[in-house]
């Protein structure tokens, strides 16, 4: 009896001590991780200043200033977001204007995208051949800026690992499609203090279809209300010394974006607030 009561305590202090803690008694994999750090809330809409600075491997660097124009369409039609850029810098190239509209990555569909050009006074459909392609010149590609479903990757956590005083999941993922554009991926996801709330991605390490270092990316966020936007995104591919800056700026969400903004009659006349 004494055995028993001594038993049915111990039980009841940790339980006590899950429900007072919050401690799961499930220990987080990789996909908990990935669900919680990866796929942060970016708002219903985004107007934000975009500035993408190219680095080749002799140092020589190119600038190009976006006015961007963002909205999450969270797949109604088929439809994912629609974005439009307005380039501001440099000056011979103002008022050449980018249009993608992103499907729903159920349905098996590359973005459809259009590129105005002042000096043509056309605009002209751009197709997607290779989700491999760069994303406007950059060392991010088509594949980097579209969603992509959980279940396509197996996704470990790796280990628990400190830096400066921080600590940060490192996830690995490995593609279960045949012939992928990268053999893996490990990122790292800064480790929120009570929660995953604040589990951001800070960095990802590509690997190449042989399962060489391609790329590293580092990633640093600013939070709007309950958005999560970039601030500072660079990217390097190691196996050509060229480097990729972003940078967001001036970011607003939630303005409230109508849908014939992202038109083409806007992408050829421009837009007004």
């Amino acid at each position: 009896m004494d055995i028993m009561r001594v038993f049915s305590g111990t039980v009841f202090f940790l339980l006590f001590f899950l429900l007072a803690f919050g401690v799961s008694a499930k220990e987080l994999d990789g996909d908990d991780i990935i669900k919680s750090c990866a796929y942060k809330n970016p708002g219903n809409d985004q107007r934000s200043k975009l500035t993408i600075t190219l680095i080749d491997k002799d140092g020589n660097k190119r600038k190009n200033v976006y006015l961007r124009l963002w909205k999450d369409y969270k797949g109604v039609k088929g439809i994912a977001d629609k974005m439009v850029l307005f380039t501001e810098f440099p000056p011979d190239a103002r008022g050449t204007g980018f249009m993608r509209w992103a499907f729903a990555p159920d349905a098996e569909k590359n973005a459809d995208q259009w590129i105005y050009l002042p000096v043509l006074r056309k605009i002209r459909r751009v197709s997607i051949r290779d989700l491999g392609d760069s994303f406007l010149g950059s060392d991010l590609t088509y594949a980097d800026i579209s969603g992509r479903p959980i279940d396509r990757d197996e996704h470990t956590l790796v280990k628990i690992d400190k830096k400066n005083g921080k600590e940060f999941y490192v996830v690995e993922s490995v593609p279960k499609e045949a012939n992928p554009l990268y053999s893996k991926q490990v990122a790292w996801f800064s480790k929120g203090e009570d929660n995953l709330d604040s589990c951001v991605k800070v960095g990802v390490v590509y690997y190449d279809p042989k399962g060489e270092e391609l790329k590293k990316q580092s990633l640093t966020w600013q939070k709007i209300d309950d958005a999560w936007l970039w601030k500072k995104v660079e990217v390097k591919n190691v196996q050509t010394n060229h480097s990729s800056i972003f940078t967001v700026k001036d970011a607003e969400v939630n303005v409230g974006l109508r849908d014939n903004v992202f038109s083409e009659r806007t992408l050829k006349k421009g837009y007004r607030k």
